[in-house]
């Protein structure tokens, strides 16, 4: 394989390593052919040792580091770890330093200075303790500046999505089908119920409006939610009158629970359009929330059957990707068929997670 394909396909980690300390044991090196008058060979055979010995130190420590979590922990409890850590590498470092040194003296000129030489305490540990702990605290500084680029493009990526739904809500509010089968409504209401046309007009301002002037929020409260998807419905009881029929389970001390924002309306909002719109006689849509230990469990139930259409739309997608990001994987959502010709979407959310 040529050169110039390995070297790309090391990783930084690898190449920070090998350039870093390949760079540092130049010095060792000038040291080893000017001071102590080593041959070539001795001195490239001492140079690779040394570089090997720094990077074997480093990478147990990365190994160890990686296995118990510690780039996980707080800054307080990663400097109980840090220091004592440095302090060993730094004892590792003298005396591996020290052993490479004996061995060498002892092939070389036969002196049993081996044991006397392993336990020297030199300058070699000062230069351990330096070396250590300027790698040490880079690697957790380095480490920190990645969590932190990671948090900030989650956050990032998290807050285009929620700016996405709400969006794609309003869109959904103000697309012409949406408004011609309202304004329909209350068009045909103002002359046979003038008092129902004017509770639908401000039915649908409240949803515009809420669209429009509450759209940065993420999350809001249970009740919050609820208000809003009531709202809706029945506006949208006016237009489909008896054949839409709309049940509510909650546990009433979950009301001022957090969850994402339009999550339940969307539910709904699928439940009426996939299921209802396509029932001659119409349908109940049911919802469930409450709460099952540390989660809040959310369940919408309409009749119809599950079809690619609805399993994968954009707004369940969009929805899928908001509780993702924003719960890191801890909540589900979960669509599945039920009994007598229903669908049921459950939602898992993990209770009061920002």
């Amino acid at each position: 394989m040529p050169r110039t394909k390995i070297i790309k396909k090391l990783s930084l980690y690898w190449k920070c390593q090998v350039l870093g300390w390949g760079t540092v044991s130049l010095f060792w090196l000038y040291l080893a052919v000017i001071r102590d008058h080593f041959s070539v060979i001795e001195s490239l055979t001492n140079y690779v040792l040394d570089v090997s010995i720094c990077i074997g130190l480093t990478h147990a420590y990365r190994i160890i580091s990686l296995k118990r979590g510690w780039e996980q922990l707080d800054i307080t409890e990663l400097v109980k770890r840090v220091i004592p850590s440095i302090l060993i590498l730094s004892v590792l470092f003298m005396l591996l330093m020290n052993s490479k040194m004996s061995f060498y003296i002892y092939m070389l000129n036969g002196n049993n200075t081996f044991s006397e030489s392993l336990l020297l305490w030199n300058p070699v540990l000062i230069t351990g303790i330096r070396h250590m702990s300027i790698w040490v605290l880079g690697y957790h500084a380095y480490k920190f500046y990645v969590k932190e680029i990671d948090t900030a493009k989650r956050n990032a990526k998290l807050s285009v999505i929620a700016k996405q739904a709400q969006l794609d809500n309003l869109s959904k509010q103000l697309n012409p089908h949406f408004l011609f089968n309202s304004l329909n409504t209350i068009k045909a209401l103002t002359i046979e119920n003038p008092k129902t046309a004017r509770r639908a007009i401000d039915l649908l301002s409240d949803l515009l409006r809420w669209s429009l002037y509450e759209k940065e929020h993420d999350t809001i409260t249970v009740a919050e939610e609820l208000a809003l998807v009531k709202d809706y419905v029945e506006l949208e009881q006016l237009r489909f009158e008896e054949r839409l029929r709309v049940t509510l389970d909650v546990d009433n001390s979950i009301m001022s629970k957090t969850i994402p924002a339009l999550c339940i309306q969307l539910l709904v909002e699928n439940a009426i359009k996939h299921g209802i719109d396509h029932q001659l006689n119409g349908g109940t849509v049911e919802i469930l929330v409450r709460a099952d230990d540390n989660h809040l469990i959310i369940v919408v139930k309409n009749p119809g059957k599950i079809s690619k259409k609805e399993h994968g739309g954009l707004g369940l997608k969009n929805l899928q990707d908001r509780l993702l990001l924003q719960y890191e994987g801890n909540a589900q959502m979960e669509i599945r068929a039920a009994v007598e010709c229903s669908v049921e979407v459950m939602l898992k959310i993990p209770v009061d997670k920002k």
